[in-house]
This record gives structure tokens, sequence and C-alpha cells, in this order.
């Protein structure tokens, strides 16, 4: 295989890692906002500074993939995906068991987990082509 294909190969992973999480956040930003317009109460814990923080941070994180996905070299790249991509993962699954949720929240979050989950597969499965630097 030549350099050129194999740089392709890498590139085309990268795009579709990127474009994943964009639409992971998509899905994230369009259940908060059904959230605020068909259960406004559901929250079901004090919305401290602290807490906003943390959902501050669980959104950039996904945001920043998107340009990270581009950006890193091979290894970082890989680990990055994976590592944000079962935390992800796992707070939304978490998110499901704070209260009954709605059934819009459930169809939401099934989409980004199945995501989420499929970003920690392809990265996971992702190995470096020869001759690329890591």
């Amino acid at each position: 295989m030549n350099t050129n294909k194999m740089t392709t190969i890498m590139n085309d992973r990268k795009v579709i890692l990127s474009t994943l999480w964009v639409f992971a956040t998509l899905n994230y930003i369009y259940a908060d906002v059904f959230t605020l317009f068909f259960n406004p109460g559901a929250h079901s814990v004090t919305m401290t500074q602290g807490i906003g923080l943390v959902f501050a941070i669980f959104m950039e994180t996904a945001m920043a993939m998107v340009l990270l996905s581009r950006v890193l070299k091979y290894g970082l790249n890989r680990w990055a995906n994976i590592i944000a991509g079962v935390i992800h993962t796992a707070l939304v699954g978490y998110s499901l068991s704070a209260q009954t949720p709605l059934p819009f929240y459930i169809f939401f979050a099934s989409i980004e987990i199945a995501c989420t989950l499929f970003i920690v597969w392809y990265a996971w499965k992702w190995r470096n082509p020869e001759g690329l630097p890591s």
C-alpha cells in the first residue's frame, strides 16, 4: 500500500470520528432542549454552580472531540476517542437511571449511547497504517 493511500485512509477515519462527535453533540443539545420544553421540572437535584460546571465539561468534551478527532496524531487520537466515548456512554446511561425518563429522552439517549459505543468500537479497531507516524 502506498503512503498516499494510507494517509487517505487515516484522514477518512479522522473525518468519520469527528462527524460522529458532531452527531452525538447535536443529540445531546436537542435532548436538553426537549427536556426544557416538555419537562421543565425534570431535574431531581438542585442545580448548583458545581453541577453546571460538570454539565459544561460534558458538553465541551464532546465538542472538543470534533476538533481533536481531526488534528491529533493516531495514538493519542485513538485513545482520546476511546476514553471520551466510554465516559459519554456511561454518563448518558447513568442519566437514564436518575429518574423515570420520558419517551423522547429514552429515544435520544439510545441514539447517543449507540453513537458513542460505535465511536469506542471504531477507534478500538483503528490500526495504524504501516509507515505513518504515531
